[in-house]
């Protein structure tokens, strides 16, 4: 008997995704963006965001159904964003979700969005190991995950006090003057420029911080040391040497990344690493995860970038897991929850 055919929907911020995955096979992931209509503001509106997802969802629906060759009677379960997110985003997936829970007469389950982070991975490398270790870095979450069940037990050891990772990398991108969003600007940059030209900060990485936050990660600091670092060199007259600048701040964040996560594998005696979020795509990250996961012995397992932004394959992901695993499903009254906690894999 093949597995559920389970259609996934995704709409935390500015991406609309609806995917359909059977088992750990993808059929299909569409996406729309509407990233292009925030770039002018130098972030993310909600009420812009929320627009393009109804005027999206539907088309995008269509689309996925049509490249994949199915007919919505054909879905078996429909598994949706409930959070973490933006509250109004977040509210027109879960809607449209609901309403084709009612319309098919099919169950919902509202997931989680940055657990979907780690669950896509299996649709590229096969079934996780008995248990593991997630890093899920974005825009908006720098997190630690020991995972004992992708469905039903995931623990999060440490997560962001102030700046997540790729929050941080969109500041630094906007004082070098780069475009929105800074990341991809700022990693393109960084490969021309040399990483120990300036040792800026590692944040919650001293001996004092080792008892309270030995896996949570703090940006904000790193961020204020390159402002400062820039207006001090403008202020002398020199010309700042932006790529030097990039470079030196994205190993900052690696290091601190890198470091407490292979820390955490080896005190919780995990051998398999899982990075995924949209910072995944990172180079310099990558890099060195993979140099400090051979090192170490760990295992180390990050999905093409294409999977690491927002998407629905990951929400179609952790729903095939979710309904595989027997959680029951949701009920059609689920709120969205701006701040999902991490332990809470689906309601």
């Amino acid at each position: 008997m093949s597995a559920p055919l389970i259609l996934g929907i995704e709409s935390s911020c500015d991406e609309t995704g609806v995917a359909l995955v059977r088992g750990n096979d993808l059929l299909v992931d569409a996406v729309a963006s509407s990233v292009d209509e925030h770039a002018r503001f130098g972030g993310i509106i909600p009420e812009v965001a929320s627009r393009a997802h109804l005027e999206a969802m539907v088309p995008t629906l269509e689309r996925a159904l049509d490249e994949a060759g199915v007919r919505l009677s054909d879905v078996d379960a429909i598994a949706v964003t409930a959070g973490p997110g933006l509250v109004g985003p977040l509210t027109v997936g879960a809607s449209a979700a609901k309403a084709l829970a009612v319309a098919l007469g099919k169950p919902l389950y509202g997931v989680n969005h940055v657990v979907g982070h780690a669950a896509v991975d299996q649709l590229v490398h096969g079934e996780f190991p008995e248990r593991f270790m997630a890093l899920v870095v974005s825009g908006g979450h720098s997190s630690l995950l020991l995972v004992d069940d992708i469905a039903t037990d995931v623990t999060e050891l440490g997560s962001t006090l102030d700046d997540a990772a790729g929050e941080a990398f969109d500041k630094v991108g906007r004082l070098l003057g780069l475009p929105y969003p800074g990341g991809p600007h700022v990693d393109r940059l960084a490969r021309e420029g040399d990483p120990t030209a300036i040792r800026f900060p590692r944040g919650l990485t001293a001996a004092k911080d080792q008892a309270k936050h030995m896996y949570d990660f703090s940006f904000s600091g790193l961020k204020t040391a390159v402002a400062r670092w820039v207006e001090a060199h403008t202020d002398s007259g020199a010309p700042i040497p932006t790529a030097d600048v990039a470079a030196s701040f994205a190993a900052a964040v690696a290091d601190v990344l890198t470091a407490k996560t292979i820390a955490a594998c080896e005190r919780n005696g995990v051998d398999t690493l899982v990075i995924g979020g949209g910072f995944s795509a990172n180079s310099q990250l990558r890099d060195l995860a993979a140099e400090r996961c051979a090192a170490a012995g760990i295992t180390l397992r990050i999905p093409p970038i294409r999977y690491c932004t927002d998407n629905g394959a990951m929400i179609a992901a952790l729903g095939s897991a979710v309904v595989r695993a027997g959680v029951a499903p949701s009920s059609l009254d689920i709120p969205v929850d701006s701040s999902m906690p991490l332990t809470t894999v689906s309601v």
